[in-house]
C-alpha cells in the first residue's frame, strides 16, 4: 500500500522506508518552535532534566508574539526568561519586539520552513506550514523541551482524509471561507488526529496566502496537520524567501485515505462561523441581522499582506460605522512596512481604524482588543470559543478579511460585494 504526503515525510524523518497509520515513531525535527507563553514551561522542563545545550542553535526558534510588547509584569518576566535562555544557548532565530511578527506568518517569511520539513511547535496553529508541503504540528511544552535537547519527537502516524478540490473560488470568496465551509461540513472533531491532505486541479487556483490560512485552520477540525501538494507556486515562494532547498514529497497513487471529500470551489460562498465553535458555519442566505461592536483583522490566520489589501480595497474612501472599533494587525514588521508603503495604513486610519504592532493579542483574549460582557466582534482569527476574546458573555464571529471589512463599514455582519 502506498503512502500519503504526510506519511512520506514522517518516514523520511525516522529513517524508515515506509510507515503506517497508527504506528508510533521517533522522528528528527527540522525546527522546534516556542512562543512567549509556551516556551517558559519548556525551559523549566529542559533545565529540570539537567540539559545544558540545545541540539542545534539554528533549529530552535523562539518568537515573542502573544503578549508582546509586554502587557503586564508576568508577561515581562516570561519574556525576560526566554531572552536570557536564548542568549545563553546562542539561539540564532530569536525574534523579539522590533524583529518579531506573529510566529506562523514570520517563519515562512524568513524562509525557516521549506517543503518536506518536519516542524513542531508549542502552539496548536503550527499546522500552518503544511501550506508549503511540510509536516507541521502543535505539541505540548514538555515535547518542545525534549525536542530542544534531542532534536527528536515521538509521534503517532496519522491516517488521512483527502480533500479533492475542483473549480475556482468566486469573486470575494477566499481561503477563510473555504476553511470555515470545510469545518462546517465535517465538524470540529471531523478530522480528529487525521492528516487533512488537499489535492486536485483546484489547488493551483489557491494563493499561498490562502493555503497558509486553510492549513492554519486544520486544527479547528481536530486534525493533526493539514498539507498541500508542492507546485510551482510553492517552489517560487520558498525560493523567494530563503536559500534552503525544498524536498518534494508526493502522495502515492494508491495511498490509503479514510475518506475522500469532493469540493467544487465554485460552490463555496462567503461564510461566517457563529459563536461558539468554528463548525457553526452560516452563509448570507440565512443570516440574521447582527450588530457588532468590534472588528479585528489580523492574526496568524489572516494578517498577511494579501489580507490587508483585500480589507483596504473595501474600506478605501469610506468610514467605519459609528460605535464600531476596528483593529488592524499586520502579521509581521515586513508586512506592516509593505502595507505602509502601499498606502494601506493611510486607508485604514482615514477610515477610522487603529493599526497595531504585530501581536496575537486580541485573538486569545490577551490584550489589544478585549471584549466586555455582551459585546460582539467579527474577527479574521481562528477560534470563537466561549470567552476566547474576553468576557465569557461576549461573542466572536469568524470571517474572511473581506467580510470583516464590509461588516466594519455596515456596523453589522455584512457580505463583501
Amino acid at each position: 500500500m502506498g503512502m500519503t504526503m504526510t506519511q512520506k515525510i514522517l518516514a523520511a524523518h525516522c529513517g524508515k522506508q515506509s510507515v503506517n497509520a497508527g504506528e508510533i515513531i521517533m522522528a528528527d525535527v527540522d525546527l522546534a518552535l516556542g512562543n512567549d507563553i509556551t516556551t517558559p514551561v519548556a525551559i523549566n522542563e529542559f533545565e529540570k532534566a539537567g540539559c545544558t545545550k540545545v541540539f542545534d542553535k539554528n533549529k530552535v526558534t523562539f518568537v515573542l508574539d502573544h503578549f508582546t510588547p509586554n502587557k503586564d509584569i508576568k508577561s515581562a518576566e516570561q519574556s525576560k526568561q526566554i531572552r536570557d535562555f536564548a542568549r545563553q544557548m546562542g539561539v540564532v532565530n530569536f525574534f523579539d519586539v522590533g524583529e518579531m511578527g506573529i510566529e506562523h506568518a514570520l517563519l515562512p517569511e524568513k524562509g525557516l520552513v521549506v517543503s518536506g520539513d518536519l516542524v513542531i511547535g508549542a502552539d496548536s496553529h503550527t499546522c500552518t506550514y503544511g501550506a508549503l508541503g511540510a509536516f507541521s504540528t502543535g505539541v505540548g511544552s514538555t515535547d518542545l523541551a525534549a525536542a530542544m535537547a534531542t532534536g527528536k519527537v515521538w509521534l503517532k502516524v496519522p491516517a488521512a482524509i483527502r480533500f479533492n478540490l475542483t473549480g475556482q473560488l468566486a469573486p470575494h470568496v477566499y481561503g477563510k471561507d473555504l476553511a470555515l465551509h470545510i469545518i462546517g461540513l465535517i465538524g470540529v472533531d471531523g478530522a480528529l488526529y487525521k492528516s487533512m491532505e488537499f489535492s486536485g486541479e483546484g489547488v493551483s487556483t489557491i494563493s499561498i496566502s490562502d493555503r497558509l490560512c486553510i492549513a492554519n485552520m486544520a486544527i479547528e477540525a481536530g486534525a493533526k496537520n493539514g498539507i498541500f501538494p508542492v507546485d510551482q507556486q510553492t517552489l517560487d515562494f520558498v525560493k523567494e524567501h530563503g536559500s534552503r532547498q525544498p524536498v518534494v514529497c508526493q502522495a502515492d497513487p494508491d495511498a490509503e485515505y479514510e475518506r475522500v471529500i469532493e469540493i467544487d470551489l465554485s460552490q463555496v460562498v462567503q461564510t461566517v462561523a457563529f459563536p461558539h465553535l468554528p463548525e457553526n458555519a452560516r452563509t448570507f442566505t440565512d443570516m440574521p441581522e447582527i450588530k457588532i461592536d468590534q472588528v479585528v483583522i489580523g492574526s496568524c490566520t489572516n494578517g498577511r499582506l494579501e489580507d490587508l489589501q483585500i480589507a483596504a480595497e473595501i474600506m478605501k474612501g469610506k468610514k467605519v460605522a459609528k460605535d464600531v472599533r476596528v483593529i488592524i494587525i499586520p502579521a509581521t514588521q515586513k508586512i506592516y512596512l509593505e502595507a505602509m508603503e502601499m498606502g494601506l495604513i493611510r486607508t485604514f486610519i482615514e477610515a477610522g481604524c487603529v493599526v497595531s504592532t504585530p501581536t496575537c493579542g486580541p485573538c486569545l483574549g490577551g490584550h489589544m482588543g478585549i471584549l466586555a460582557k455582551g459585546e460582539r466582534c467579527v474577527a479574521t482569527t481562528n477560534r470563537n470559543f466561549v470567552g476566547r476574546m474576553g468576557h465569557t458573555q461576549s461573542e466572536v464571529y469568524l470571517a474572511s478579511p473581506a467580510v470583516a471589512a464590509a461588516s466594519a463599514l455596515a456596523g453589522k455582519i455584512a457580505p463583501a460585494v
